[in-house]
């Protein structure tokens, strides 16, 4: 019974043990569970707040990008509605009060650009990123060169004006304009050049409104120049003599004021050729600035997608040799017009026929290469670039948009023509022209866009190389090691298949590119063959066909040089 009662005894202890331990083991594991699930509440938390901070933060941005695009809305508009109503109500809006508003808007944008150089690049210094695409080498040659240009202007502005000042009591604003302006011209140019590829993060406010004030002003004083260059250069019938007096008073004073220099005719004529390098600059600037206000607060992730490309002159020979007899060419024939339309009993016959017929010329040739160049487009096997790229995105819409200019004094030429009836030899050339234009910017603008957003071809090639060698590693025995000079043949062989592609792409970019410098030079320097025959002069009155080249040229100016810049970027990446 002893025993009995021991074990019995024996047995209670041991059950009564192991419920006390299954017990501590059930808190513990409770405990843990706990401390598991508080600390999933606590990186739920942080995660809720995290999102929060960037909900914040991307409401500010939205509101910063916001209220500096109606800034710039706002002067833009007003700069439109002064330029034009001093350019066509001289007597209510005078030059002083457009350039007035000019001047102001000039010392705002470079008191921004000197606030931004001492402030807030030092203040983003340490955290500051690059984005690799924007303002690449030609942007930044293009603007100092016409920048130079550009500044040479205004020095030829004011020792025009310093020849009015005693007889026109307006004299000192005009000659404090283009005195503020040399000095805008500076300030700006060394701004971009050394901050053209900055991304700010912190003063994103102010960075904001300051690149849209910059904006707005380059464009305003893009209108103030294309409005300027466009009356000068519109022939305005004899029934339409008084509105020619007022634009006489708009850009130099009363008729009566005469100039105490005998050196102002020289002066005012050669200020006008250099107005189409002032419009450019101004558009340069302004591509910049847009490309900078969209990299405000855009953290650049990663630089190993940039390339350096290497210009190699001997790659091609016949498009550089065919764009070169183009340019030469329409010089020569450009000079004939010119001269052509001087002569009052010459000009609407041998000046205007050779000018139109060397621009269709022209014209054909540029769609047969642009053809060539989409059908190895076709061929080739190059991926799309999917990497966020502002300037290129930039780059295709001014393309697309510029090239509306040009369609639209196209479209309106060839309805007037075929309204009418193609009765001579040079309407029958107004009308090809006009379609064959049509017809080309389509095709180079399909070709350019196609070429901007292919990948390299060298990436390709890097990609082929090296697929080839691991293929190659991968079937080598050891004993054949003394033979490996063919394999490295048969790589380079395999990339130099693509080596005719890359070529022909080559020639036909530079072909294009130089095509499309003469199509600059020709509207840029005068040619005006709109005016110069008047079967769109009598079928919209001549009010509204000016309206109309007025507006539609300038753009279609800006968008051969545009496709010129383009053309070489193309060119690079082939």
């Amino acid at each position: 019974m002893q025993r009995v009662a021991q074990k019995i005894f024996e047995k209670t202890c041991t059950n009564l043990l192991t419920r006390k331990m299954t017990s501590n083991n059930r808190i513990v594991e409770a405990h843990s569970s706990n401390i598991e699930s508080a600390s999933h509440h606590t990186y739920v938390h942080d995660d809720s707040a995290v999102s929060m901070e960037s909900t914040v933060e991307r409401t500010k941005n939205t509101s910063g990008k916001l209220i500096s695009g109606i800034i710039c809305i706002n002067i833009l508009f007003l700069g439109c509605a002064i330029v034009c109503g001093s350019a066509f109500n001289y007597i209510t809006i005078t030059p002083v009060h457009r350039q007035l508003y000019l001047i102001i808007l000039l010392l705002l944008t470079m008191s921004w650009m000197i606030f931004y150089m001492v402030h807030t690049s030092q203040k983003n210094q340490h955290m500051l990123s690059k984005d690799i695409h924007a303002a690449p080498v030609w942007l930044r040659a293009g603007l100092v060169m016409f920048g130079i240009l550009s500044l040479l202007m205004d020095v030829l502005k004011i020792s025009n004006y310093v020849g009015y000042i005693d007889c026109d009591s307006g004299t000192a604003i005009k000659i404090t304009f283009p005195v503020v302006q040399a000095l805008f011209l500076f300030v700006q140019t060394y701004f971009f050049l050394t901050h053209a590829k900055d991304c700010v993060l912190s003063n994103k406010n102010i960075t904001w409104c300051g690149l849209t004030i910059t904006l707005s002003t380059n464009l305003v004083v893009w209108m103030e120049a294309v409005t300027e260059e466009s009356l000068h250069q519109t022939e305005f019938p004899e029934f339409y003599e008084n509105c020619s007096d007022r634009i006489y008073k708009v850009s130099y004073g009363d008729k009566t004021c005469k100039c105490n220099q005998s050196t102002c005719t020289i002066f005012k004529g050669a200020y006008h050729y250099l107005y189409p390098f002032n419009i450019e600059y101004s558009l340069f600037a302004s591509a910049m600035a847009y490309v900078m206000w969209k990299n405000v607060g855009r953290l650049v992730r990663g630089q190993s997608h940039h390339h350096n490309f290497k210009f190699h002159a001997k790659e091609v020979c016949l498009g550089p040799i065919a764009g070169v007899i183009l340019v030469l060419a329409g010089l020569v024939t450009f000079v004939f017009y010119e001269v052509g339309t001087q002569m009052k009993e010459n000009k609407n016959d041998t000046g205007l026929h050779i000018h139109f017929i060397t621009n269709i010329v022209i014209v054909c040739l540029m769609c047969l290469s642009t053809a060539v160049g989409l059908i190895v487009y076709i061929l080739d096997h190059r991926d799309h670039v999917s990497e966020k790229n502002p300037t290129r995105s930039l780059d295709v819409g001014l393309l697309v948009g510029s090239s509306m200019g040009q369609f639209l004094i196209s479209y309106f030429t060839i309805v007037a023509v075929v309204s009418t009836g193609v009765t001579d030899c040079i309407n029958v050339l107004n009308l090809a022209w006009a379609v064959m234009l049509v017809i080309q910017i389509g095709l180079q603008n399909y070709f350019i866009i196609e070429g901007l957003h292919r990948e390299p071809f060298h990436m390709l090639q890097q990609s082929m190389v090296s697929n080839s060698s691991a293929a190659y590693q991968q079937h080598t025995e050891p004993s054949v090691v003394v033979e490996n000079s063919h394999p490295s043949y048969q790589f380079s062989s395999a990339v130099h298949k693509l080596n005719w592609k890359r070529r022909v792409l080559k020639e036909v970019c530079l072909f294009l590119l130089l095509a499309n410098i003469i199509l600059w030079i020709m509207p840029a320097f005068g040619a005006r063959p709109q005016f110069d025959q008047t079967i769109e002069i009598i079928f919209y009155k001549f009010t509204m066909w000016a309206t109309i080249v007025n507006i539609g040229l300038p753009f279609g100016i800006f968008y051969r040089l545009h496709s010129v810049a383009s053309l070489f970027e193309v060119y690079l990446t082939s």
